[in-house]
């Protein structure tokens, strides 16, 4: 499964993210591990952030895909604190060294600051222009503020959102835009931390597959053809598990019953963050 972006390129449709990794440095071994078991599954977006760890998931990221950097599609995030057009060059210089590569495949902006889009913008287009970025997007930027990035020079290629079955209000307006624009959502907690884990109508979802409750969650965001996923797994056990949820299709029952336990939205709300 493959999601295209604006470009005509196309990403896994299931990747694997990094928050809250390289905080223990006693998981760091397993965690590096599951990141190349990844790789071997095909699930080759790996996303990251300056922020995690203050840096050190983009240095766990660079050794993990040592070697194997051509395998990969990284993605990478400004803070908007460092969103002004010298700040973003210099914050994606500092990324470039962490990860231990010359270009980012895909840099976001984190979320929106205080600094206009288009200084932002600027910033983005010097690192095209050097080559230390090949793509950029955003991260958590909703509607109106989507309508304003694309009615800039420059093309957007992503917006990473918080999008799983407790967080459906990306529904009512914020998906068909990005459907009809054509341009793809990649959604951060896919399974809430593990929250959704204990609903009782994933695990009979689950029964009825042979399948585990966190792979009909992200079988569930998946199911959409412009969704792209990102769930963090520190182990290799983890991360082969999620990859078996490509293989799952739910049902309109399925579907049916998923709905009555979490309703889509009934209006419009706003952006969620975490």
């Amino acid at each position: 499964m493959t999601v295209r972006l604006p470009s005509g390129e196309t990403i896994p449709a299931l990747g694997m993210g990094t928050w809250m990794m390289a905080e223990d440095p006693s998981r760091r071994d397993a965690e590096i591990a599951a990141l190349r078991a990844g790789l071997d599954l095909g699930l080759s977006l790996v996303d990251t952030a300056e922020m995690y760890g203050s840096g050190a998931a983009e240095s766990l990221v660079g050794e993990a895909v040592a070697g194997r950097r051509s395998e990969v599609f990284l993605v990478s995030k400004v803070l908007p604190s460092n969103a002004t057009a010298s700040g973003t060059v210099r914050a994606c210089e500092a990324s470039l060294r962490r990860l231990g590569t010359d270009s980012i495949d895909l840099y976001l902006l984190h979320w929106r600051g205080h600094v206009p889009l288009a200084e932002t913008l600027e910033g983005f287009s010097a690192l095209l222009d050097a080559g230390k970025i090949r793509h950029w997007g955003a991260s958590n930027l909703d509607l109106a503020d989507m309508r304003e990035l694309t009615s800039l020079p420059g093309f957007c290629q992503a917006n990473q959102i918080l999008y799983n079955l407790s967080r459906r209000g990306p529904e009512h307006d914020l998906l068909p835009w990005h459907a009809s624009a054509g341009i793809p959502v990649i959604a951060y907690s896919p399974v809430e931390q593990g929250r959704l884990l204990g609903s009782p109508v994933l695990a009979s979802v689950a029964e009825r597959h042979g399948a585990t409750p966190a792979q009909v969650a992200l079988a569930w965001v998946l199911r959409l053809p412009q969704v792209n996923a990102i769930p963090k797994a520190g182990t290799v056990e983890h991360v082969r598990e999620n990859a078996l949820a490509l293989e799952l299709r739910l049902s309109p029952e399925d579907l049916a019953d998923l709905d009555r336990a979490f309703p889509p939205p009934a209006g419009p709300r706003p952006l969620e963050m975490l």
